[in-house]
């Protein structure tokens, strides 16, 4: 039947590019926001999921009924959990208590076996990352699962590059500024690969938070903005990858969060909100006639457990 797609792993990407209406900078610039929650988990990390469980099966480290191991703050997990639910494969998750109780459920929901890993009174820290990545490792070879290592994964940077070509069709071949948190890293190389080819002058600004400025030489420290700032420099990042880096503080992002709701009526997370805060500095530094693209990582429904 014609508009009838096979599966739900078909819905993931072509979500729509929207543009700030109230919260704008003071110059007049453009701010254009990703609506990544249209993905079918509500983050654009099914993105990178998909990319990497594709990659994969295509170079058989995961065949019919396998099973797969990760680490994650929730978002990555969540987004293979639905994966690996449509395709039959068994997950086991390994998190925090750090992280938004709402992911931690769903991944359940889903289908997850998770394993939890103590905090430091619920804060992202260096030593949790090091700590879930060992977990992580022990997992794998206990159960031969495949781990899917999404700090060291390169296929996720393709699933990203659809994201890229996606924003530079929509925004009609006119960007002067992306905006992005670092996570993994993945989703701002494949993003500013495809828009620097496309447009060499388009500045690549990087968003870290300001209690863990690490990418930026700085000192780790603790902070509570999720799915970013692992407390370390992560290895798909080089200093290539972003023209600047801007630094944005959990108390900041939360108010942004705030605002976005009331203001926009957009719901999103607080990696959303440093995007947001990054790129009015940056569209007012550009200037009047700038256009600035940042993305709306997920939906503030995965955090309605967050104080």
């Amino acid at each position: 039947m014609d508009g009838v797609r096979p599966d739900i792993l078909a819905c993931i990407g072509n979500t729509s590019l929207v543009a700030l209406r109230n919260i704008l900078p003071e110059n007049g610039s453009r701010v254009l926001l990703k609506m990544e929650s249209e993905n079918p988990t509500g983050s654009m990390k099914d993105r990178m999921a998909l990319a990497m469980i594709r990659a994969a099966e295509a170079d058989g480290r995961l065949e019919p009924g396998g099973s797969v191991v990760e680490y994650t703050g929730g978002s990555t997990g969540v987004s293979l959990a639905l994966i690996c639910a449509v395709q039959g494969y068994r997950l086991d998750i390994v998190t925090s208590d750090a992280f938004a109780r709402d992911k931690l459920e769903h991944m359940r929901r889903l289908g997850a076996t998770l394993h939890i890993v103590p905090s430091d009174a619920g804060r992202m820290t260096e030593r949790l990352t090091r700590d879930m990545v060992e977990a992580t490792r022990l997992i794998a070879a206990r159960t031969g699962g495949v781990w899917i290592d999404q700090l060291n994964n390169s296929d996720q940077i393709q699933g990203y590059g659809t994201l890229g070509e996606e924003i530079w069709t929509q925004a009609g071949g006119r960007i002067d500024g992306f905006v992005q948190s670092v996570g993994t890293a993945g989703c701002l190389r494949g993003v500013a690969a495809v828009l620097r080819d496309r447009s060499p002058g388009v500045e690549i600004v990087a968003v870290e938070p300001a209690e863990s400025p690490v990418l930026s030489g700085g000192r780790t420290g603790a902070h509570r903005i999720d799915g970013i700032g692992a407390g370390f420099v992560v290895p798909l990042w080089h200093n290539g990858i972003a023209d600047q880096i801007d630094h944005v503080s959990t108390d900041e992002a939360r108010a942004m969060v705030e605002r976005l709701a009331r203001e926009e009526g957009l719901f999103a997370g607080t990696s959303t909100g440093a995007n947001v805060i990054a790129a009015l500095r940056l569209a007012e530094r550009l200037g009047p006639r700038a256009t600035v693209v940042t993305v709306l990582c997920d939906t503030g429904m995965k955090y309605l457990s967050r104080p």
